[in-house]
């Protein structure tokens, strides 16, 4: 199988049917052979069941699962699902909302399958992207100053523009190992990942797209000011024991 694409839905009914027939129809005008995954984080409408039903017209070679689980975990709980299941070469998650035409994915598949990298990083913040409807000021402003506690705390490279753009790619090998080891549930997970692959030595590269803003986005900015900051510490600490217990089980070497 091509591609597999993880796409994480949290009270989403309302667009979720656009979502995989944009995706389906993507892989299949591609003549690309795919699974559509669509992780439902606990919503309380039926996000799920539309989204079950949104193939009337299935594509060849294209399948589509929806998984539910009835608590809401969060965003990172529920990418790490999805990859779970995902058997494609290659794999990729996608925000609910059509931010980034599928079309772009052709872009980051290309890095990858040309050896430039191996997970592709879609970013609104590079040359060459188009930004045809922007954020509001005051979550430009969050964003930012998030960008800036990332690189202090967390030692992410400055070269990484924009972490937390819903829409990387990955060779299928590595988004599964990297998602079975991590333990972030919530939104903040992008860092987590970027942090593992950086440690195992995978090359991480971002291309520019098109992208337009959801205003009906699901995170809230007032909510993350709290979540976000202990997230990032915890994961912190979770990275630094893991490397302590590999560093104490390693073998001593003698000369």
């Amino acid at each position: 199988m091509d591609l597999s694409i993880v796409i994480p839905a949290y009270e989403e009914s309302e667009k979720i049917v656009h979502d995989v027939r944009e995706a389906a129809e993507f892989l299949a005008g591609n003549h690309l052979t795919g699974q559509i995954i669509v992780v439902d984080d606990g919503s309380t409408d039926d996000t799920a069941a539309v989204a079950k039903n949104a193939l009337s017209d299935p594509h060849e070679g294209v399948s589509l699962e929806v998984i539910r689980y009835p608590e809401h975990k969060g965003k990172g709980y529920a990418v790490r699902t999805g990859i779970a299941s995902a058997t494609g070469d290659f794999v990729m998650f996608a925000d609910s909302g059509s931010c980034v035409p599928y079309e772009e994915v052709l872009h980051g598949l290309k890095m990858i399958k040309d050896d430039e990298c191996d997970i592709a990083h879609a970013s609104r913040r590079v040359d060459g992207c188009r930004v045809d409807y922007s954020q509001a000021f005051h979550r430009r402003i969050c964003s930012n100053l998030f960008r800036s506690c990332i690189l202090w705390l967390m030692g992410i490279p400055s070269d990484l523009t924009d972490t937390q753009c819903g829409f990387k790619i990955y060779r299928g090998t590595i988004a599964r190992r990297l998602y079975r080891e991590a333990v972030t549930d919530g939104s903040a997970f992008d860092i987590e990942i970027i942090l593992r692959a950086r440690r195992a030595g995978y090359r991480i590269k971002e291309f520019p797209v098109r992208w337009t803003c959801d205003p009906d986005s699901r995170l809230s900015v007032v909510k993350s000011v709290w979540y976000i900051p202990r997230e990032l510490w915890q994961m912190k600490m979770a990275l630094r024991h893991e490397h302590r217990n590999r560093s104490d089980t390693a073998p001593a070497t003698y000369r």
